[in-house]
């Protein structure tokens, strides 16, 4: 039984082991600030401009009930941004962020690229192609020294 309660215990500590480790490095910190404050700015922005760049952009790419899904998307913008900046669960709240790179590259970059050619997309897709690597490296790399994931991980070992 006691066995039991072990494998568990060490199944636990293995997953936060993986969520709190990261590069032993000060430097993402600035990573996490650029992606950090970059999606907070247009989470905030899809409340603020609805009509260019919430609800309205929503609607004009196709989706349906465009209000639930940029009022959706806002706040997943904004709650993982937050996180992100403190470097709290970055590689959590780094994955919605990506799936929603994805789906931008989806609904509005690929039809360029059908429509109008490479370049024309490449042109369009040069800041959400460097948000979504740089998503990329905190999933690969985790928050970095200067994060709350680092303290945490820090006082679980002690």
């Amino acid at each position: 039984m006691n066995d039991l309660k072990n494998n568990d215990k060490r199944k636990g500590d293995s997953f936060c082991t993986l969520i709190l480790n990261t590069l032993d490095d000060n430097k993402v910190i600035i990573i996490r600030i650029v992606v950090g404050l970059i999606f907070l700015s247009e989470g905030i922005q899809k409340f603020l401009f609805p009509g260019t760049l919430g609800t309205g952009r929503f609607r004009k790419i196709g989706f349906g009930h465009p209000e639930l899904w940029a009022d959706f998307t806002a706040v997943f913008e904004i709650v993982c941004s937050l996180f992100i900046i403190a470097g709290l669960f970055s590689r959590i709240f780094s994955f919605p962020l990506l799936i929603i790179m994805v789906t931008a590259f989806v609904t509005t970059k690929w039809p360029i690229l059908v429509n109008k050619g490479i370049w024309a997309m490449a042109h369009e897709y040069r800041t959400d192609f460097a948000m979504t690597l740089l998503l990329v490296y905190l999933l690969i790399s985790g928050s970095g020294n200067l994060s709350v994931d680092s303290l945490l991980k820090r006082r679980l070992k002690t």
